[in-house]
């Protein structure tokens, strides 16, 4: 009769439940939510930019309700910006275009911080620029504030060299919300088309 130690059947025992233990951790890893690689900033849980009710170049009460089952894409700017802006909607514009039949799924937001001069037919115009199902929203001066503050966005206007002939400063970078109307994605200005058509496909899916 082949005698086993006690000490030695105690490891065996031991190392039997760490075993065990490491195999069930990793059933359980394999079983839960992927994480999705991103190629914008992951701001997933942030307690900024979590939404709006703001009229829209129509004059119709919107917010991001009004877009659920839809990625949202979210950019400030100024019908009269240079290029910044009008470089970012043409490229969300092409995001779309690239989706292609998923395209119908990403809704174009553009808030204006120059609610002076960007009446709502001036905004309806300008965005026809673009993409037809684009919205643009015109804050009110006093909204203007609490909404910039809301989605942390810097803007200030520079006075220029005439009456009226002032410019905006303003960030450049838009926000990505999910189908759900949650914040996830900061996305940097001259991030590309690439990556942020990724980015919609992913959250899409």
């Amino acid at each position: 009769m082949t005698l086993i130690n006690l000490s030695t059947l105690s490891r065996r025992r031991t190392l039997l439940k760490s075993v065990t233990a490491a195999l069930a951790a990793a059933a359980l890893s394999a079983c839960g939510p992927e994480k999705l690689q991103f190629k914008s900033i992951d701001i997933t849980g942030a307690d900024y930019a979590n939404g709006f009710s703001l009229s829209d170049h129509n004059g119709v009460q919107r917010s991001l309700q009004d877009f659920k089952g839809k990625v949202v894409v979210v950019f400030f700017g100024f019908t009269q910006c240079p290029d910044v802006c009008p470089t970012a909607l043409a490229e969300l514009a092409e995001v779309k275009r690239k989706l292609g039949g998923q395209g119908d799924r990403l809704q174009g937001i553009f808030i204006t911080v120059d609610p002076e001069r960007d009446t709502e037919e001036v905004l309806k115009a300008y965005m026809a620029n673009f993409d037809p199902s684009f919205v643009a929203l015109r804050p009110t001066m006093a909204q203007l504030p609490e909404v910039a503050k809301a989605f942390k966005i810097y803007y200030k206007k520079s006075e220029g060299k005439t009456a009226g002939s002032y410019t905006m400063d303003h960030s450049a970078g838009s926000y990505v919300f999910d189908p759900e109307g949650r914040v996830r994605l900061y996305t940097r200005y001259g991030s590309g088309v690439e990556g942020l058509t990724s980015d919609v496909a992913l959250l899409l899916k």
